[in-house]
């Protein structure tokens, strides 16, 4: 048996932090490579951070080079497990007291999505992009992350793959959609002991009922956004969507409130501004229930679309 070779340290306090994964990688290259892309997603760049941007080469001419060769065999062809990579990522900042995860953080849930040519990379097809706002060829992913008032970093990430990329029965006893993967990065937080409040989600997740369900029979405590347009069955009589059950509330001015509380809300800018916010009774939904159904607005009497 060879002894390992030593490879270039990190600068500073990085190779700390570097050096817990040495175990993972099997070569030389591959320890060298995993601390020269730590090192170059940390670089302030002018640009965005292709592997030509992480090593700091032009971005044309500039792809041949060396560094940015070795580097590209080390993210697409070397033979390491990025799920093992993550998960001692996690152990990591999970033991910190500085990123320990707590009581009173939240479990973020979201998609990702962007444009991507071809057919030949996995889980490509046409499908909503979020960062262009409409359906188009390209990936999307479903993402976890942990957050509180301090900091937040992301836990797990799965790629979505659309219907019509695989072959008949095959393709359809392997699809998964976007809540059912949400669902199993939920139960990988909580298998990796990852402490939170709630789960908090856009209205993409929180129309979807069987991951409310889900959640409810789990006993996971939960945040979802609804569209003021998501229709429940009811009597003729009342509401059938959270914005007509919104409309009858009672608003006489900032003076006489009624049923509504005044919220600041405070940005990460460091701006606040002050909203209202009131709980709605809708189907089996209100104060009173298991699950409430709150709205937020700026303005409790005209209620904006884009801020209610």
């Amino acid at each position: 048996m060879t002894t390992r070779l030593n490879c270039p340290l990190a600068p500073g306090p990085l190779e700390r932090f570097a050096a817990k994964f040495d175990s993972l990688f099997a070569s030389f290259a591959q320890r060298r490579g995993f601390r020269d892309y730590l090192q170059g997603l940390l670089l302030p760049r002018d640009r965005n951070k292709a592997i030509t941007g992480v090593v700091g080469s032009e971005p044309i001419t500039g792809a041949h080079d060396a560094d940015v060769q070795r580097l590209q065999f080390f993210i697409s062809e070397s033979t390491w497990d990025a799920a093992q990579v993550n998960s001692r990522r996690l152990e990591a900042a999970l033991s910190y007291p500085t990123t320990r995860s707590h009581e009173r953080g939240m479990l973020v849930i979201d998609d990702t999505g962007d444009r991507k040519s071809g057919r030949h990379t996995t889980h490509v097809g046409r499908q909503y992009l979020g960062s262009v706002g409409k359906v188009d060829q390209g990936i999307v992913a479903v993402t976890s992350l942990w957050a509180d008032d301090r900091l937040y970093y992301p836990l797990h990430v799965e790629p979505y793959t659309p219907k019509g990329r695989g072959a008949g029965n095959e393709e359809a006893a392997a699809f998964r959609s976007k809540p059912q993967i949400a669902l199993a990065l939920i139960d990988a937080a909580l298998e990796m002991g990852v402490e939170f409040r709630a789960v908090v989600a856009d209205s993409f997740y929180g129309d979807n009922l069987t991951l409310e369900g889900e959640l409810s029979a789990a006993e996971v405590p939960y945040l979802l956004a609804v569209k003021p347009s998501r229709g429940l069955w009811a009597p003729v009589k009342e509401a059938h969507t959270p914005a007509e059950a919104a409309r009858r509330l009672r608003w006489a001015g900032q003076g006489k409130p009624r049923g509504w509380t005044r919220v600041e809300r405070e940005f990460r800018d460091g701006h606040g501004e002050r909203w209202w916010a009131a709980d709605l009774r809708l189907g089996s939904y209100g104060p009173d229930r298991s699950i409430r159904m709150v709205v937020a607005t700026t303005d409790p009497e005209t209620l904006p679309e884009l801020s209610t």
